[in-house]
């Protein structure tokens, strides 16, 4: 009697690279807890958020922007929770995937290896992203290689980065309060522009269209 044998079942690229993301241990040496990448990517995301490192909440939890900043940015982009997790349009993949710890209540900078190794082969996989949010300095230094340049100077040429498809913002952290205090053009000028540019990209008629051209 003949066994019939099964069809291997691709996996397809990005969930393999998801897993391998999933399994790193690059940096294992250097974090304060086992390695716990936190990120969401899927091929069909059209908005892209590139933050810092998830703290201690979001490594417990497992979910991105879980915490007091991730309610102040979704109030930013004028997003639902529901909205902001839906990973079929969604992704969020931080510089650094790891909870890098804290020193004095601070949380350290993300790992430096981890945004060269990972970030280039993700975007290869996600063609139809449209716009990718920078979340405070770690992510403009890499996308933007901003150098000494002030995240406010950064975030009020905001136009120009945007003809790259790079929207640029401050840090949502409560540690930001007195920034935001102090730069009130933040809130009157560049909220409502960045939550037009969210939309856009959010638009699925308008994703079509442009699919059509």
């Amino acid at each position: 009697m003949r066994t019939r044998t099964l069809p291997d079942v691709a996996i397809p690229p990005l969930n393999r690279l998801l897993q391998e993301i999933g399994s790193c241990t690059v940096c294992a040496a250097q974090l304060p807890h086992e390695p716990r990448p936190v990120l969401r990517a899927s091929a069909s995301a059209r908005l892209l958020i590139v933050g810092q490192a998830p703290g201690r909440r979001v490594h417990e939890t497992g979910i991105p922007w879980n915490d007091p900043s991730g309610d102040l940015l979704r109030a930013w982009l004028g997003l639902t929770r529901e909205q902001f997790y839906d990973v079929s349009r969604i992704a969020i993949v931080p510089a650094g995937m790891c909870y890098p710890g804290t020193v004095r209540g601070a949380d350290l900078p993300p790992r430096p290896e981890c945004a060269p190794l990972w970030h280039p082969r993700l975007r290869a996989l996600m063609p139809d992203i449209r716009l990718i949010l920078l979340v405070g300095r770690y992510a403009q230094d890499y996308y933007l290689r901003a150098g000494r340049e002030r995240v406010a100077d950064v975030v009020r040429d905001y136009a120009r980065h945007l003809l790259q498809g790079y929207f640029p913002l401050p840090h949502p952290s409560p540690r930001n309060r007195l920034w935001l205090k102090r730069n009130a053009w933040f809130e009157q000028e560049v909220l409502p522009a960045l939550r037009a540019q969210v939309a856009r990209a959010l638009d699925a008629s308008q994703a079509v269209s442009m699919q059509a051209r």
